[in-house]
């Protein structure tokens, strides 16, 4: 006897048919992969008892309800819980507290949430297998009402208008789950204001070498040569102040009076701006305030290295190339009577990235 012969000598010689689960003989001989059919469906205890709907229903809404209080145990773990308070535990190590309460309550939420849409689907929702013979997709009005009636019955079958509790239990958690991040991000420090608009460039303040400290001279910059500037009352600025310093940082060229470029209103501007060709223009990227350092001593552009944006420093600092949305900030500046280049005053428009011309 073979092993073919073994594998379906236990089958009936002939049951007319395999479309209800059973094979034969027959039909294992003429097509050994034939569709053996759906099995028949086997109801649930919940499908049968309304008393265990009831509880399954009860035990969903419980375990959504433990991701709400862990959503909101991770608030307070966060606002209440030292960042520096640290235990050490055998076989993990020091661990910071403020750390291991947020993953525990924001883990347990998580896990509460996914059970509570796993209980959910394995004990009150349909469980009918459904078979859909594949057809061409087309977007006929047939097709269309079929899809609609389909989604429909996909939330009848779902229970979620059958079971109000767990209807509104998960709308509560879904609803609470955003607070964390919104609790987070408030918690950066106050609203900016108007303080992105200004640097601590001011009426006279000296522009200083930032490697060496001392202030920058006409005749430090000569054509072609590029320096970067800071302004000389940097070190007095208060430490929560200290982020002045990127938007305060500046580029110094010097540029001939022949090499502008633009309208004759952009060229007096600029000239009016500088000291004998001698030019300041923010360092901060109008794309997304990468700082640009790149230059190009023949052609006077000035390169950003993170998204290639290219500006003109002989065009009023015109954007040629890039994602950039405008022009690099220019800072008026002028000579003091000891030949030092000074700001005439802040830069008359806001560095960093164009959001300010959004409406």
């Amino acid at each position: 006897m073979t092993d073919r012969d073994m594998e379906t000598d236990h089958l009936p010689e002939n049951t007319g048919g395999s479309g209800n689960g059973t094979l034969t003989k027959d039909a294992v001989a003429d097509d050994p992969f034939q569709d053996p059919g759906l099995p028949a469906h086997r109801p649930r205890v919940t499908d049968l008892d309304p008393k265990a709907a009831k509880r399954a229903e009860r035990q969903v809404a419980l375990l959504f309800l433990i991701s709400i209080v862990g959503i909101i145990g991770s608030m307070v773990c966060y606002t209440f819980v030292p960042n520096t308070r640290v235990h050490t535990f055998t076989g993990l190590g020091t661990v910071n507290m403020n750390n291991l309460a947020l993953g525990l309550c924001l883990g347990f939420a998580f896990l509460a949430l996914g059970g509570g849409a796993i209980h959910w689907a394995r004990t009150l929702m349909t469980d009918v297998d459904l078979v859909q013979e594949r057809h061409l997709m087309k977007s006929d009005p047939e097709s269309t009402a079929f899809a609609v009636s389909e989604f429909k019955q996909g939330v009848a079958d779902s229970g979620i208008t059958k079971y109000p509790l767990i209807r509104r239990s998960l709308l509560t958690a879904m609803l609470v789950l955003p607070l964390p991040a919104i609790w987070l991000l408030r918690d950066l420090g106050p609203l900016p204001g108007d303080s992105l608009r200004h640097t601590l460039w001011a009426p006279g303040e000296k522009l200083v070498n930032p490697n060496t400290g001392q202030p920058l001279k006409v005749s430090d910059v000569t054509v072609g040569t590029l320096a970067l500037a800071n302004p000389a009352s940097l070190n007095d600025v208060p430490e929560e102040r200290i982020d002045n310093l990127a938007k305060s940082a500046v580029l110094v060229v010097r540029l001939p009076q022949e090499a502008l470029k633009g309208s004759e209103a952009q060229k007096k501007k600029q000239w009016d701006w500088s000291v004998d060709g001698v030019m300041a223009f923010s360092k901060i990227c109008t794309h997304v305030g990468c700082p640009v350092a790149l230059y190009e001593q023949q052609t006077h552009h000035m390169l950003c290295p993170c998204h290639q944006s290219t500006f003109d420093l002989s065009d009023d600092g015109k954007v040629i190339f890039g994602p950039a949305a405008r022009s690099l900030p220019q800072l008026p500046i002028t000579v003091d009577a000891d030949g030092n280049l000074v700001a005439v005053s802040d830069f008359r428009e806001p560095v960093g990235p164009s959001f300010w011309e959004r409406g």
